[in-house]
C-alpha cells in the first residue's frame, strides 16, 4: 500500500465519519486545529484505521501525530514493518 493509497483511505474516513469537507483534508492539515479532531475522535480514527494495517495499533505509534501526513507516515511505517517473530 502506497502513501497515496493510505491518504485516500484516511480522507474517506474523515469525510464519512467526521463529516469533514474534502477540500479541508490535505497532508498539512493539523488534526486538532484545522480539522477539529479531538482526542476522542482520534481514538475513533485509530479504530477505523486498524483494518488497513491488519493488526492491533499501538497508541504509542500515534503520540507524535499532528497532521494528516503524520498519520499517513505512521500507518505506512506500520504496514511495511516486519512483524516480530
Amino acid at each position: 500500500m502506497t502513501q497515496d493509497d493510505i491518504l485516500a483511505k484516511i480522507a474517506a474516513i474523515l469525510q464519512q465519519t467526521f463529516d469533514i469537507e474534502p477540500a479541508r483534508i490535505t497532508p498539512t492539515a493539523r488534526l486538532n486545529e484545522d480539522l477539529d479532531i479531538d482526542s476522542i475522535d482520534a481514538v475513533d480514527l485509530i479504530v477505523q484505521l486498524k483494518p488497513l494495517v491488519g493488526r492491533r495499533l499501538q497508541p504509542e505509534a500515534f503520540k507524535s501525530v499532528r497532521t494528516v501526513q503524520d498519520v499517513v507516515d505512521a500507518l505506512h511505517g506500520l504496514v511495511h514493518e516486519t512483524p516480530a517473530v
